[in-house]
């Protein structure tokens, strides 16, 4: 964890099909794959499903209509001037991401 006082500040956000890209006032630039920000969605049910047991495999995998489809986002809006709320259009949109959780995620994926 960053002290308060350190913590760089976001810049900009700018989205395309595949990814988030960031700017923060320290010169960092992360992209973040909006499959990656999916994955690791903040939100209670995400948080279990990553705790659970994986499911067996299907015998026949069918696939849903927003599965067949690139993940994306469809929308993100602020949340106070802390986070972001993401719409996915798998229909997911519970998550709330941090300033702090998009800077960690974005030094995981990436620094460009």
């Amino acid at each position: 964890m960053r002290h308060p006082t350190e913590e760089p500040t976001l810049k900009s956000l700018k989205a395309d099909k595949e990814s988030l890209l960031i700017s923060w006032s320290d010169g960092a630039t992360h992209r973040i794959l909006w499959r990656t920000m999916r994955e690791e969605c903040p939100c209670a049910t995400c948080r279990q499903k990553r705790n659970e047991p994986p499911a067996p495999p299907p015998v026949f995998n069918i696939l849903k209509p927003e599965e067949a489809a690139p993940l994306r986002a469809t929308a993100m809006f602020p949340v106070g001037n802390y986070a972001y709320q993401v719409n996915f259009s798998d229909g997911h949109n519970s998550g709330i991401f941090t300033l702090e959780q998009l800077r960690d995620l974005g030094e995981s994926e990436n620094t460009l």
